[in-house]
């Protein structure tokens, strides 16, 4: 099976010092990858990667079967996304702000008040996406990665700003687009607690270098807690983390 996300080998260096060391990753088809790693681990940097928002100094993307280079990726129409802070019309309500999202896009208007709807947004009517609270503007990103149905979403930090019930609802929400449409999902985050609860497979990321990618199940069934085994992988859990398991 094709993978949703491959990477090979990729490396990144600004001025001379090294942002993405070697990095291999799989998130496999119908997944939900949780890539883990402190601020300023090199996260958003490797999802950067993958949109050629920052070009790689060497090794190769592929999303959806489709490799990225230079240029125009079509693929990228089937790819949802949120990475770094969301940008929209300050002055645009959140309908207007799909809207536009739409046409670039090439889409017609007729999910914008389901997703919408989804994330809990409908009801705000005129209201200028300037005067939105940071957990408004948050959701209102994640509709518009979802917009479209994509087959693949990249979501960088997506529950930043979120109170504690928006994070829950967020979860549920993903793992729903996850198991009704198959939609694979590269989730970004350092909250420990809450990739546990929404990933199939982990990749941990420290210093721009990816230390393992590791099935949930597998920790699972050995009795690991994911946050006992990453801070043994980075030396401060008071355990051997040769005798954790590592996955592929």
């Amino acid at each position: 099976m094709t993978n949703a996300v491959e990477v090979r080998h990729l490396s990144k260096s600004i001025e001379g010092s090294p942002i993405l060391n070697d990095i291999c990753m799989n998130v496999r088809q119908g997944e939900v990858y949780g890539f883990l790693g402190a601020n300023g681990a090199g996260k958003t940097s490797l999802m950067k990667t993958l949109y050629h928002i920052i070009f790689p100094d060497t090794g190769t993307v592929c999303l959806l079967g489709e490799t990225i280079n230079k240029g125009n990726n079509p693929v990228f129409s089937r790819i949802g996304s949120i990475i770094e802070s969301p940008v929209f019309y300050s002055h645009l309500s959140a309908y207007e702000n799909m809207e536009l999202h739409c046409r670039y896009m090439g889409a017609g208007y007729e999910n914008i008040m389901e997703t919408l709807s989804l994330l809990g947004i409908a009801e705000t009517g005129n209201k200028a996406v300037g005067k939105f609270s940071l957990g408004m503007k948050q959701r209102l990103a994640l509709a518009r990665a979802m917009l479209t149905k994509p087959d693949l979403l990249i979501l960088d930090e997506p529950i930043n700003g979120l109170d504690p019930q928006g994070i829950i609802e967020v979860r549920e929400m993903l793992l729903r687009i996850n198991h009704e449409y198959h939609t694979s999902i590269l989730i970004s985050s350092h909250i420990l607690d809450e990739l546990s609860k929404i990933a199939d497979t982990i990749g941990i990321i420290d210093h721009g270098a990816m230390l393992a990618e590791v099935s949930m199940k597998e920790l699972t069934a050995n009795g690991i807690d994911l946050e006992s085994y990453y801070l043994g992988l980075l030396g401060g859990g008071g355990k051997n983390v040769e005798s954790y398991p590592h996955g592929n």
